[in-house]
């Protein structure tokens, strides 16, 4: 247990450091280069300038909220593969933030929703629907409830709704803007959209830390759990319905980013071992490096263009995804 411990602090000090230099550069880097010292006096010596504006309100909160909704999307696949017990669950591959996506598009094509709903309120909606239906598939029988099944089920709803997202874009001439959407990036991020997701992201880990020793027993198994005194339908509704508002935000703000769930839980489990305690501190700061530097990439690599951000993480997410499929299937 030490020495799983000493590895986690050690792995989330690394990945702490990866994130704040991708922080740094991709603060620095872009169409415009800028030099550190005017980076530092637009932080503590601020001044009306060109340059001091687009760190101010361009670069910062682009930069802060990539590293949040990496850390949160990290976070929320440790807790749903957690309760499920499915080490290849996340939650764009469960259907959830298709769902969002799904809601987004629907609003979009129609000003009056727009202007009722709005994009978070729309991504919370499609959240909510799309995580019952995944809470329903993880409340069946242990003995009937397998990776295989959750991961069908999660595949035809994600399907489902990127499908009907994409039929309601086409139809309504609104294609190029839900693009957006399903390849995931922060080009129209604001400060308000940063202390939107520092508000709910923070409240909900906060609420899922005070589960994660509930969560270790739940991983263990639905008799297991029980005969310890725990309700494992109970742990795993709360914890779902906490999962979701946090997805719904880290939609909101920056559209389907895949596989951050995937691979960064997976990677921190084998570090820290099978406490839940220490994964998802572990999961926040990898995912937080994780999708930094996928959004450098993105600026930087085509230059002046921008790409998408779910590009990347799909890149490294798809062979690691097949990687476990094949370890799972053996």
């Amino acid at each position: 247990m030490k020495t799983n411990k000493s590895k986690a602090v050690l792995l989330a000090l690394a990945c702490c450091v990866i994130a704040v230099s991708g922080l740094i550069i991709a603060i620095a880097y872009g169409t415009k280069n800028i030099s550190f010292a005017v980076i530092w006096n637009s932080l503590f010596r601020y001044q009306d300038t060109l340059d001091m504006q687009l760190i101010r309100n361009g670069r910062l909160p682009r930069a802060v909220a990539a590293a949040l909704v990496g850390g949160f999307l990290g976070v929320a696949g440790a807790m749903l593969q957690g309760v499920t017990r499915n080490p290849i669950a996340e939650p764009s591959m469960m259907g959830i933030t298709q769902g969002a996506t799904l809601a987004i598009a629907i609003v979009s094509v129609n000003e009056s929703l727009y202007g009722m709903f709005g994009t978070t309120v729309a991504a919370l909606t499609g959240a909510l629907v799309s995580g019952l239906l995944v809470l329903f598939f993880s409340m069946q029988n242990a003995r009937n409830r397998n990776v295989s099944r959750l991961l069908l089920a999660g595949t035809a709803l994600s399907t489902l709704f990127i499908s009907l997202a994409s039929a309601i874009a086409v139809l309504s001439n609104n294609a190029q803007n839900l693009a957006f959407w399903v390849a995931g990036g922060f080009r129209a991020v604001t400060w308000s959209n940063v202390w939107l997701l520092s508000i709910v992201g923070l409240i909900g880990c906060v609420c899922v830390c005070f589960l994660a020793k509930h969560i270790n027993i739940v991983s263990l198994g639905e008799d297991v759990a029980i005969g310890l005194g725990e309700n494992p339908v109970i742990i795993r509704m709360v914890t779902l319905l906490l999962l979701i508002p946090v997805c719904a935000v880290c939609v909101s703000v920056s559209g389907n980013i895949s596989f951050v769930g995937l691979i960064v839980p997976s990677i921190a489990r084998r570090v820290a071992g099978a406490d839940y305690r220490l994964i998802m501190p572990v999961s926040f700061f990898m995912g937080s490096a994780l999708v930094v530097w996928a959004d450098i990439g993105a600026r930087l690599i085509c230059a002046p263009y921008e790409m998408p951000v779910g590009l990347f993480t799909s890149l490294i997410g798809v062979p690691f995804f097949l990687w476990m499929v094949r370890k799972e299937k053996g």
